[in-house]
């Protein structure tokens, strides 16, 4: 996709009660993950995250709805890009410790790897800020790395995992849980 298209991708906002589908199906392929040791020593944790090939390529399926009710104060939006939506973002306003949480993030097969994700991720960054929030975060697995790469190159950091986000196993599943963010202390200084 050229620079001329992502400029007729327009953005909107989603209202509960009016969405256009009830479900949403996404997928993804992978064949590296971040492999996750916790080493407990006597004097603390040694914790490493290590980027390795998985035994054989997987793939990744899952199915979703947006405005749940865990999410806080959602705000749906969607690229539009000749009046058909290609990408979905869903925020949620944790007020308890002012931050601001992309809980969803899907682009439709075909539309991936154009500079939309990045549009939708910028309007994220921009309404965060309006909103004064202390940081934006995003939360994935750590076996979708095409998901990890994207947020990185869009100037997000590492900033925990959660060895039991799914299951007690999910170590041994290589599907910890890793959340990345971008705080206003680093990357929204103007």
């Amino acid at each position: 996709m050229n620079r001329n298209a992502i400029k007729n991708v327009r953005i909107v906002e989603l209202f509960k009660g009016k969405l256009p589908f009830s479900k949403l199906k996404f997928r993804y392929f992978t064949k590296e993950h971040y492999e996750v040791t916790v080493l407990r020593k006597k004097d603390g944790w040694k914790i490493k995250l290590v980027l390795d090939a998985l035994p054989k390529p997987i793939e990744k399926r899952f199915e979703g709805s947006l405005f749940q009710d865990f999410v806080d104060e959602p705000r749906v939006f969607a690229a539009e890009l000749k009046g058909n939506q290609v990408e979905w973002m869903e925020l949620g306003f944790q007020k308890w410790n002012n931050r601001m949480r992309i809980w969803e993030l899907l682009v439709k097969e075909g539309f991936r790897r154009k500079g939309i994700g990045a549009l939708l991720v910028d309007y994220a960054v921009k309404l965060s800020k309006k909103r004064g929030v202390r940081m934006l975060v995003v939360e994935t697995q750590s076996c979708n790395v095409p998901a990890i790469n994207f947020y990185l190159k869009n100037g997000f950091d590492l900033i925990g995992f959660d060895a039991a986000a799914y299951s007690i196993e999910d170590i041994e599943r290589k599907r910890t849980s890793a959340r990345i963010r971008i705080d206003n202390q680093r990357q929204w200084i103007e």
